[in-house]
């Protein structure tokens, strides 16, 4: 797919058309509730549980939602399932998108006002919730999540605006519960609401272009806080983001979603989930814990494009870890850059889901000093960056896409007792179950954890001995053909 101005998920759909078997449409009429998540389930990828394996984007074209009578609509997922498609769909390739990514952070484009006359039509629907086709993926789960809902508001205090995904749960017909990471800026804005004395009015959007959602996904160590996402979006994808006023509410809203839902954010509190302890998958693989107590978003209205797409994801799997990935493989670029470390390129595995597990790519070694730079550069980065817990250095003729090639390089150009360091506890993430106090004595508490560093790189001082040999390509023949008898016989 040619790099190309992405306005909506509908445009980035039809790019797909020239990447054969990165589309599959499923006709057939399946349920909200399990019929989604267990029909793309062999295609999500680990972490989620085997069978699974990478595949292609899935539009189930008619899912019926919850509610008894409501008409089936279309529900996608797996778009972002593999590097190369998610890549694709911005005209780049996993290796070039970091930098990408860096650029667009450093010269953003401003989102605009959509002109009237070019604002695409949308639908005023009952703002219920039951009627829209929100999956549930297991019988544990506390109800219909929306995995990919990126909620849009503006800090009445700040006048910064923020775009950002959260985990939300349907509790009735007009209520989510929703779970903000403590610390992020939408946080920070609906405390500032409440100081206000007011409800922090919002508009939470399903199914935006390629550029939207990948901005929406950034770590604060990429975009901080005050930094406009939509700006950095407006960047990648090359195009201003369209805004328009919502209807009910007194906010913004992106002009091209497929879905927005328009409501206030309340204190809340409510259970995520009154009937049990679980929540839904989460993207490590394991299921989520409900928490016990979590504000609400109270919807007032729903709008929606002809034909609206609810967009999702499978919570474990390739997706989320693809989502989640670019941005901190192009935050850790950009900070190793900053250093002056000889960074060659960043990939964070998605068997880490996106955050965990990053491997780092190293230029050629041009003294016996790069030994010690690798290592203090990699190390820095756990230190710096808290959902990081292991680091695999690699040297440039490592492929980075390739799980093959990296345990081969884990197996032959590393030695354990010199060549892995370990940083104990450090802080970490509680979402992985063994960064707890009851699975390790050596923690001082919960979400703190051991870090490690294998330094998969051949000492300067060996690169001759770990010479990796190319195939010879057959060449031609320099002789020059020899001479022909009249008749047409060569001479014996």
């Amino acid at each position: 797919m040619t790099r190309r101005r992405l306005a909506d998920l509908r445009t980035a759909l039809a790019g797909l058309d020239s990447m054969p078997g990165e589309l599959v449409r499923e006709r057939e009429e399946v349920p909200a509730r399990f019929g989604v998540s267990a029909r793309y389930a062999k295609w999500a990828g680990t972490p989620a549980p085997p069978p699974t394996g990478p595949g292609p984007a899935v539009l189930f074209e008619r899912v019926t939602p919850s509610a008894a009578g409501s008409e089936a609509r279309a529900v996608l997922i797996g778009l972002y399932g593999t590097r190369r498609r998610a890549a694709a769909l911005l005209g780049s390739t996993p290796a070039q998108l970091p930098y990408r990514l860096l650029d667009a952070v450093d010269s953003p484009l401003p989102p605009v006002r959509v002109r009237k006359d070019g604002e695409p039509g949308r639908t005023d629907l009952a703002p219920d919730l039951t009627a829209l086709p929100v999956p549930v993926l297991t019988d544990a789960d506390a109800g219909p999540y929306l995995t990919l809902g990126a909620v849009l508001a503006t800090d009445p205090e700040t006048g910064v605006r923020n775009l950002s995904i959260h985990r939300m749960c349907v509790q009735g017909p007009d209520l989510l519960s929703i779970w903000m990471v403590p610390g992020r800026d939408l946080e920070a804005a609906h405390q500032a609401a409440q100081r206000l004395g007011r409800p922090l009015q919002v508009a939470i959007h399903l199914g935006l272009p390629p550029a939207v959602l990948l901005a929406s996904c950034c770590p604060a160590s990429l975009v901080p806080r005050g930094v406009d996402e939509l700006a950095v979006a407006g960047a990648l994808g090359g195009t201003p983001v369209e805004l328009t006023s919502c209807r009910t509410v007194d906010a913004e809203c992106i002009a091209h979603a497929e879905y927005v839902l328009e409501g206030e954010l309340l204190p809340g509190p409510v259970p995520e989930n009154p009937r049990g302890e679980a929540a839904t998958p989460e993207f490590l693989g394991y299921q989520g814990r409900a928490h016990p107590a979590l504000p609400t978003v109270r919807i007032t209205g729903i709008t929606a494009r002809e034909g609206a797409i609810l967009q999702t994801v499978s919570g474990p799997g390739h997706e989320q870890s693809v989502l989640l990935g670019f941005g901190m493989e192009a935050a850790v670029l950009g900070r190793l850059r900053r250093q002056g470390a000889p960074v060659a390129a960043v990939h964070c595995h998605t068997a880490g889901g996106g955050q965990l597990m990053v491997v780092i790519q190293w230029r050629a070694k041009r003294s016996a000093a790069d030994d010690e730079a690798v290592r203090k550069a990699a190390e820095s980065v756990l230190e710096e960056f808290r959902m990081a817990k292991l680091v695999v250095s690699v040297d440039e003729d490592v492929d980075l896409e390739s799980d093959a090639d990296l345990w081969w390089a884990m197996t032959t150009r590393l030695q354990a007792d010199r060549d892995i360091a370990v940083l104990p506890d450090r802080e970490g993430f509680p979402l992985d179950p063994t960064q707890s106090t009851a699975y390790s004595d050596a923690l001082s508490g919960d979400g703190r954890t051991a870090k490690a560093h294998f330094d998969c790189t051949v000492p300067h001082a060996h690169l001759a001995r770990f010479h990796r040999p190319r195939f010879t390509e057959p060449q031609a023949d320099p002789s020059p053909p020899a001479p022909r008898r009249p008749g047409g016989r060569p001479p014996r």
